[in-house]
């Protein structure tokens, strides 16, 4: 095998330490847990999609990855792009693999379909902080056929919610929208293009309301005064129902503002009432509602809100489509590995200890190395996560390699009628042992990932933009 030249890191593509990877696995293992206890069945998908599939979402032509043969065959199947129909590319996000998955199983599932998948895409964009080429996408979706209840959007944010409060993150905040309330207060105000007033809505956080009141003059024909009630709109935020009546009093009216307060009004009330203190009213947000048919969501950590969301989703009454049937669904995703990029950064979260090994059991000599392998078989029967020491070197040598490798037990094996003993190498304690019977303290059997120095709620406001 030839020799890695130097400096072959690519920008982009994260290489996690042992101890990092512990991390990020927590993070996908809470996920999983959590998404299972409430019903979501696990899927994934391929990683390739035809070229015209991806496409579909919009202008991402440029981050897309292309997938092709060093030589291509004979056929032109995968050629430099050609045919979109035929080229294949790696996918961006998981929501263009649910669609067609959702189309291609649709005799296989029951409706409505709760799925949640966790899996690495590819988009080529700039990297920088918490930004990658290759990273993981954690995706939590119910799908319906034709119909879909409203009380999902409100579900989806609690098994999200309840994700997010069993890492150590500090304190977070689910920030939520409608598409009927935005658009109902804008005709309420006269202003036909809805689309151009939310995407000057969704610059505030960039470019101030000064700038953004300049777009909705120019690309939303908005007067003075009707910029200025957007602007009003956008900065509501409350815990509860009192939105409402702000909306009102800003000359907020009619039947699809009413409905879109009903609609966020049901979803603060059950969300609050399942997991208190996460969920608040935030008529600025306008991401993605031009995509998005009801409740929107964005999520944000108290302190760490030059993240940006975290978590974000919503309703979608039109994720595919047959001569059939149309599947609405209510989703929500987290940039997972944007998000473990920051727990390791921040200090948020660490790992007790680099490697799973609990026990290092030494070696008095190769001629009874097969008696240290048998006290190793033994512990693993018993779910205790143990190696044999690589080489018959002298006990404090071992003792030594365990230490570098972060391994808080060396188990002697015992010899000439002497019992076994096993030594904590932090301590320094010794004791006779049974590889039948000892017990590790729960904290030492397996890694433990512990709050890092900065999990402190130091805002107790949960993070308000």
């Amino acid at each position: 095998m030839a020799k890695p030249a130097k400096n072959t890191g690519l920008s982009g593509f994260p290489e996690h330490l042992p101890a990092e990877r512990a991390v990020e696995q927590h993070v996908i293992d809470v996920f999983r847990e959590v998404a299972e206890l409430h019903g979501f069945a696990g899927i994934e998908t391929r990683a390739v999609e035809p070229l015209s599939q991806l496409l579909r979402k919009g202008e991402i032509d440029k981050e897309v990855y292309l997938l092709r043969r060093l030589h291509a065959e004979d056929d032109g199947a995968d050629d430099d792009g050609a045919d979109p129909d035929r080229t294949l590319g790696l996918h961006f996000d998981l929501t263009v693999p649910l669609a067609r998955y959702v189309l291609e199983h649709q005799n296989d599932l029951a409706f409505p379909f709760r799925r949640y998948q966790i899996q690495k895409v590819w988009r080529g964009e700039r990297p920088q902080e918490g930004r990658y080429r290759e990273f993981y996408q954690a995706d939590l979706d119910v799908i319906g056929q034709d119909t879909l209840p409203g009380h999902v959007e409100a579900e989806v944010a609690v098994v999200m919610a309840e994700i997010l409060a069993r890492l150590p993150l500090g304190s977070f905040t689910i920030h939520a929208n409608t598409r009927r309330l935005s658009e109902g207060f804008f005709r309420s105000l006269g202003l036909s293009d809805h689309a151009a007033v939310l995407r000057s809505l969704d610059k505030l956080p960039k470019i101030g309301a000064d700038a953004v009141t300049e777009l909705l003059l120019r690309d939303a024909g908005a007067s003075r005064e009707q910029a200025q009630a957007c602007l009003a709109f956008a900065s509501i935020r409350t815990r509860d129902a009192s939105f409402a009546q702000q909306v009102r009093d800003l000359g907020g009216s009619g039947e699809m503002v009413e409905q879109g307060i009903a609609e966020l009004t049901a979803v603060l009330e059950r969300v609050e009432a399942a997991v208190p203190g996460v969920i608040m009213a935030d008529l600025s947000i306008a991401r993605g509602l031009d995509y998005y048919t009801g409740t929107v969501f964005e999520t944000f950590i108290a302190g760490h809100e030059s993240l940006g969301s975290i978590c974000s989703g919503g309703r979608y009454d039109q994720l595919a489509a047959d001569n059939r049937h149309t599947y609405p669904g209510v989703g929500l995703s987290i940039g997972l590995s944007r998000l473990v990029s920051r727990m390791l950064s921040a200090d948020l979260a660490r790992a007790s200890r680099p490697v799973p090994t609990c026990v290092l059991v030494s070696v008095s000599d190769e001629e009874h190395r097969a008696s240290s392998d048998a006290v190793a078989a033994q512990l693993r029967r018993r779910g205790i996560p143990c190696e044999v020491a690589p080489s018959a070197a002298k006990f404090g040598k071992q003792i030594r390699y365990a230490d570098r490798r972060g391994i808080p037990f060396v188990w002697f094996p015992g010899t000439e009628g002497r019992a076994d003993e096993v030594k904590d190498i932090r301590s320094g304690e010794q004791a006779p042992a049974d590889a039948g019977t000892w017990e590790p303290s729960a904290a030492d059997r397996t890694v433990q990932i512990l709050a890092g120095s900065t999990t402190a709620d130091e805002d107790t406001s949960r993070g308000d933009r």
